[in-house]
C-alpha cells in the first residue's frame, strides 16, 4: 500500500503516549509499505531527527509550526478568531497552511492509496469525504476529543470558564460526529471508545485496535523497588495528568500519609506547571521533569497510581508499568477503554478515601503487589506487544482499501 500519514504535532521525540502509539505503528508499516509522512515541528527544532529515526518510511516532510498552548495569547488569539468558526478552537489551532498544501499536493498526484488522518487535530488540513478518484480516509482516534472536553466542563468551578467549556465542547462534538461520518472509516484505540464514537455518529463505519507497548523495553528489572515510593509517570503538560496529580496531592496522599507518614511520591514527566512545582514542594512531591528514561524511576515504585480523573482513548502508562510487572493502582478514567480485569491486573479506585485505602493495602502487602505485577506482565507480554498492534492496524487499512477499489 501507499499510504499518506498525517500528523499535526509532530512525532518526535517520542515523549507522549499519543506519540509513542503513532510512531510505532508508522514504524512499523513503513517496514512493508511505502509510507509518507506529513507532520509538524516546532520552528528551531532540527526535524532531521524524525527522518533518522524512520529510516523506512518512504518520505518525512515536517512543516515548521507551533500549536499555540493554553493560556497563551496565541491561543487567546485562537479561541476568539474561532468564535467565528464552525471549528472549537482546540482545532482551529491545528490549521496549517503548510500541511493542507501538501497534503493536497500529494492526494492529487495519484500517488497514495489511503490516507491517515492521525488524530482529530488533522482533519482541518484536509477533506475526509471520498469523491471521484481520491483515496479513502482513514481517522485514527486516539480519544474521543468532545469526551475530554465535556469532562474538563464537568470539572471546573470556575463559573465563567465553564461556560465557556460548555460552547467549546459542544462545537467539538458536532465536529467529531461530523469528521466520523465523513471518513471512510475511523478506527479508535479501544472498545470502550468504538462504542462511545458510534453513539456519537451513527452510520459511521468504526472500527478499534488496540493499544500496545514495547515489552523488551519495558520489562522487569533486576533491582530493588523502594517499599513506601509512589510513582507517577505522564506529559505533565497535558491538562488531564496535571489535573489527576493535584487533586491527589490535596486530597489523597493525606489520607495516605495520616496512616503511613514516609511515604513519597515521585512525579516524572515533562514541562511541570509553576503551579504543581509549588504545590509539591509544599507536600514534599519529588517532581523530576523531563527525564531521559522513566524506566527507573518506575523500578524504584513500589505502586504505580494513575489517578486520572479527565482523559479519553487509552493510558499507555499504565501498560508500560504493567510491562515493568508493577502493582496500579488507578480510577477507573485512569484505565478506561484497557482490555484489564481489575483485581487481577490492577485496582481501580475513585474517590480519594478508596483510593488511598488501595494504596495502603498494596504498600503493606508486598506479595499482592508481586501477583498483580506478575498477572498484568503476562497480559500485555502475550497480547499487546506494538508487532501485534501494527498488524491490527495495517488490517484496517488494507480493507478500507480493498473496498475504496
Amino acid at each position: 500500500m501507499r499510504i499518506l500519514w498525517i500528523k499535526v504535532g509532530g512525532l518526535f521525540p517520542v515523549n507522549t503516549g499519543g506519540r509513542r502509539r503513532s510512531f510505532e505503528i508508522v514504524s512499523a508499516l513503513s517496514q512493508r509499505h511505502q509510507v509518507s509522512l506529513l507532520t509538524t515541528h516546532p520552528p528551531g527544532e532540527d526535524e532531521k531527527l524524525l527522518r533518522e529515526a524512520l529510516p523506512s518510511c518512504h518520505e518525512v516532510i515536517s512543516v515548521p509550526h507551533e500549536i499555540p498552548k493554553q493560556g497563551s495569547l496565541g491561543f487567546i488569539a485562537a479561541l476568539a478568531r474561532s468564535w467565528f468558526s464552525p471549528l472549537p478552537v482546540d482545532l482551529f489551532r491545528c490549521r496549517v497552511d503548510g500541511v493542507r498544501q501538501r497534503a493536497e499536493q500529494i492526494i492529487s498526484s495519484g500517488s497514495v492509496d489511503v490516507v491517515v488522518a492521525d488524530f482529530l487535530a488533522a482533519t482541518p488540513n484536509l477533506s475526509l469525504r471520498r469523491e471521484g478518484t481520491r483515496p479513502p480516509v482513514v481517522l485514527f482516534e486516539h480519544n474521543i476529543e468532545s469526551q475530554i472536553w465535556r469532562r474538563l466542563r464537568d470539572n471546573e468551578k470556575s463559573p465563567l470558564r465553564r461556560l465557556l467549556l460548555e460552547v467549546e465542547w459542544r462545537k467539538l462534538q458536532r465536529y467529531e460526529a461530523r469528521a466520523c461520518g465523513e471518513a471512510s472509516r475511523t478506527v479508535a484505540v479501544s472498545d470502550a471508545d468504538r462504542i462511545g464514537l458510534a453513539k456519537l455518529a451513527p452510520g459511521a463505519e468504526i472500527t478499534s485496535v488496540a493499544t500496545g507497548v514495547d515489552t523488551t523495553y519495558f520489562a522487569p528489572q533486576d533491582r530493588p523497588q523502594q517499599p513506601r515510593e509512589l510513582v507517577f509517570t505522564g506529559a505533565m503538560d497535558w491538562f488531564p495528568n496535571e489535573d489527576g496529580i493535584l487533586n491527589f496531592v490535596e486530597t489523597t496522599l493525606p489520607l495516605i500519609r495520616k496512616q503511613m507518614p514516609d511515604v513519597r511520591l515521585t512525579v516524572v514527566g515533562r514541562n511541570p506547571s509553576e503551579k504543581l512545582k509549588t504545590l509539591a514542594s509544599v507536600a514534599g512531591v519529588r517532581v523530576t521533569g523531563t527525564v531521559d528514561d522513566v524506566r527507573p524511576y518506575l523500578a524504584d515504585g513500589a505502586v504505580c497510581i494513575v489517578p486520572l480523573r479527565i482523559g479519553g482513548g487509552t493510558r499507555l502508562k499504565i501498560f508500560e508499568a504493567l510491562a515493568m510487572g508493577k502493582a496500579v493502582v488507578s480510577t477507573t478514567i485512569g484505565a478506561e477503554g484497557l482490555p484489564v480485569t481489575p483485581g487481577e491486573h490492577l485496582i481501580l479506585a475513585d474517590e480519594p478515601a478508596a483510593f488511598a485505602a488501595s494504596v495502603i493495602e498494596l504498600l503493606q502487602q508486598p506479595e499482592r503487589r508481586s501477583a498483580l505485577g506478575k498477572a498484568g506482565r503476562e497480559l500485555v507480554e502475550q497480547n499487546f506487544a506494538w508487532p501485534m498492534v501494527a498488524l491490527g492496524f495495517e488490517k484496517q487499512l488494507t480493507e478500507v482499501t480493498h473496498n475504496a477499489r
